[in-house]
């Protein structure tokens, strides 16, 4: 059987005819088959959605109870019998409950990783490098350019900022899903151990984080109210969208950060208007990306999103096989609302 046989493109997403299943899929499907919870990988009005039980979770309090008519939660490995194809979950390193999905039929074995990344991070199980036939990755940071530093030391930016201006709130731009937590985490292995007030975006995903065993301090809830409940000075984190709303006055004059691996981008930075930008992401860079393929070693691989091109023509130079699957409606997290 050739690997597209098995799974190939189509407008609603990636299509195993064997199994009758789609991954990802960007419009409602029969059956579903989720990656991660983040917006772009899930969405309502599936009749079936199978995924990692963090993951359905996390979709249920983003979407509602109803977002799916039925769900299937998979433990990480194991093994499910779908049609005539056997699937499994198995970590991504992205957000808690993230998944790559393994596709196995007549001796052929295709792994979708979805979105992942190799830096440590402690609010999610660790990328596992899965031996297959087919590998099908993403490449949002997918040029040399983007090499992501060490997460700590990124971090010791806003340590430093609160040493030298202790008054000041420093009030950080995050993801509400995965990128928010990992900073709560970081911040209490760098050892700050204040409260960290949240903006009400966040609350259900961080405190559905606590539920399941992650530990990220004392979290206060920044009530809707005035100036009389706004701390002064320590660490706020709120949606990309509310560092400069109506709701950031409340601060006064607060140091501004926004954590993204966009950050890498000057330009990026300047258009983010904050003082402190924060190069952390959560998806691999151009040296975990290519390691990661030479990890696995698999005879052809496939390129879901992001910096296409340039990935390919990497392999190409390497005599290894690939081709991008430009798939439409993938992207970086997306920012919440405030």
């Amino acid at each position: 059987m050739r690997p597209q046989d098995l799974l190939c493109p189509k407008d609603s997403g990636l299509y195993c005819p064997v199994g009758d299943f789609y991954i990802d899929p960007v419009r409602p499907v029969g059956r579903a088959l989720i990656t991660h919870a983040h917006a772009d990988h899930a969405r309502p009005g599936h009749a079936h959605v199978l995924a990692t039980r963090e993951t359905l979770d996390i979709m249920a309090l983003r979407m509602g109870a109803a977002h799916a008519a039925a769900t299937q939660a998979a433990a990480y490995g194991e093994r499910i019998a779908l049609g005539g194809v056997t699937v499994s979950f198995h970590p991504a390193g992205h957000v808690l409950g993230s998944a790559q999905i393994r596709l196995e039929h007549a001796g052929l074995r295709l792994v979708v990783s979805g979105d992942y990344k190799r830096q440590p991070d402690s609010t999610t199980p660790p990328f596992e490098p899965i031996p297959c036939d087919v590998f099908v990755t993403e490449a949002t940071f997918g040029l040399p350019v983007f090499r992501h530093p060490p997460p700590h030391r990124e971090i010791g930016k806003i340590l430093t900022s609160l040493a030298q201006n202790p008054q000041q709130t420093h009030l950080i731009g995050a993801y509400a899903l995965g990128k928010a937590q990992r900073l709560m985490a970081l911040l209490r292995e760098a050892g700050y151990d204040a409260p960290i007030h949240i903006h009400g975006a966040l609350e259900k995903i961080t405190r559905y984080y606590q539920s399941r065993g992650v530990d990220l301090g004392e979290i206060a809830l920044l009530q809707p109210g005035g100036k009389a409940e706004t701390p002064k000075g320590g660490v706020v984190l709120c949606p990309p969208s509310a560092l400069h709303d109506r709701w950031s006055q409340r601060f006064g004059d607060a140091a501004r950060a926004m954590a993204s691996g966009w950050m890498r981008v000057r330009a990026r930075a300047r258009q983010s208007g904050v003082s402190l930008p924060l190069i952390i992401s959560d998806h691999v860079d151009w040296p975990d990306l290519t390691r990661t393929i030479e990890d696995i070693d698999p005879a052809e691989t496939w390129v879901t999103h992001g910096q296409e091109d340039a990935l390919i023509h990497w392999m190409t130079m390497r005599q290894r096989a690939a081709r991008p699957l430009r798939l439409i409606g993938y992207g970086e997290e997306e920012d919440e609302a405030a």
